[in-house]
């Protein structure tokens, strides 16, 4: 994933802007004037150049406000692995529906993933059939939700990376705390790191999200460029969004890895390190399976042995799921970068948001969402 050589073109202005974060230059000269960043991207005419979103708020963003109209052929935006819902092995679904069904247990969760589809059927397919499903705004509703009802054995459905995990945290402490013994979760929580490893040969740089770095900092993007990989953090305005990919594409074409961090009123290097320190004194890492790529050592969370009996699937003395991914659905590859969600036969047709076939489709952070939602509107604007 080393940037290719290639003369140097116009830049983003030389001088660093007042007040600039170390490592941040290049992101603030970009930031001090939107329209040059704007006339940088447009007119790029360098290498091609392949930049994997790795947030899934960034692909909706890039779409809603208009940053794709502003690309030439030589920019290409892939989607990744950014999507916590998407990333959620459908094995996990399963045992989320065997909890509700088999366990009776009330399932407390993110409007996301009640219609996922599983190997059968979704929560939403439970509920209809019976199944207590619930929708909460965060960990701690659903903590709240099992110390008022302590007849319901309550689980809450965690997932996310490092910008979530903290919260789930604050939830099983707090319940644990005040003897809440009918709260337990079921997790599926990940880190990032081994997905830029996954993924380092899938693009040329990393679009690296924003909120996540503002919670695990800069090192493991710094690091990494040792080893070619070169990436810019984003913010999520249109401005931040046009100054990050201008950044890049300029720094792409001097040939050399690279990191900048363009987000820097948000991300610090030191990332937070309370909030690290919290996980990690509650969670330790275990390997754990991405949709779509399969098992990456060491990216998942899970609760340690003193928070072991917060466990949902230990407390009911059920496995893990492998599961069957929906025939046909290539959610997988478009994690990956390897095909656009129009490059799915089912996209549009089979797999709408009204009747989802794959994760993509459902999440509200999901490629296959945003290009359903905008991808049509801006080809026509094209």
């Amino acid at each position: 994933m080393a940037a290719k050589s290639a003369p140097a073109g116009a830049g983003l202005g030389a001088a660093k802007a007042p007040g600039a974060a170390p490592g941040s230059g290049a992101a603030l000269d970009a930031a001090a004037s939107h329209a040059d960043a704007v006339e940088v991207l447009k007119g790029y005419d360098g290498p091609h150049v392949r930049i994997m979103e790795v947030c899934g708020t960034h692909t909706h963003e890039i779409f809603r406000q208009g940053v794709r109209r502003l690309l030439p052929p030589a920019v290409e935006l892939i989607s990744g692995p950014g999507c916590p819902v998407c990333v959620t092995p459908v094995g996990y679904i399963d045992e989320a529906v065997r909890l509700a069904l088999e366990c009776g247990c009330t399932i407390c969760t993110f409007g996301d993933l009640v219609r996922v589809p599983g190997s059968r059927l979704s929560l939403a397919d439970a509920r209809a059939r019976g199944a207590r499903v619930r929708v909460v705004y965060s960990p701690q509703d659903g903590e709240a939700y099992a110390e008022a009802h302590p007849e319901e054995d309550v689980v809450f459905l965690s997932v996310g990376f490092e910008t979530t995990t903290p919260s789930t945290c604050i939830a099983v402490r707090t319940a644990a705390e005040r003897g809440v013994r009918n709260f337990s979760v079921l997790t599926a929580n990940k880190t990032m790191p081994g997905a830029y490893e996954a993924m380092r040969d899938s693009c040329d740089l990393f679009l690296y999200p924003g909120h996540v770095c503002a919670i695990a900092g800069t090192k493991v993007c710094e690091d990494l460029v040792a080893e070619g990989v070169s990436g810019v953090v984003a913010g999520f305005t249109a401005r931040e969004l046009v100054c990050a990919l201008a950044v890049g594409v300029t720094k792409f074409r001097e040939g050399a890895p690279f990191f900048v961090n363009c987000y820097p009123r948000v991300v610090r290097p030191e990332g937070s390190p309370a909030a690290r320190r919290l996980v990690a004194s509650m969670m330790e890492p275990c390997d754990a399976r991405w949709r779509g790529i399969g098992v990456i050592p060491g990216s998942g969370m899970r609760l340690n042995e003193a928070y072991r009996g917060f466990d949902a699937l230990e407390r009911h003395g059920l496995a893990h799921e492998e599961g069957v991914e929906p025939r046909g659905c290539r959610c997988g590859e478009v994690l990956q970068g390897r095909c656009t969600p129009e490059g799915c036969a089912l996209f549009g047709r089979a797999c709408t948001p009204e009747h989802p076939v794959g994760a993509c489709m459902v999440s509200s952070e999901g490629a296959c969402s945003a290009f359903y939602l905008y991808g049509a509107a801006t080809k026509e604007e094209k």
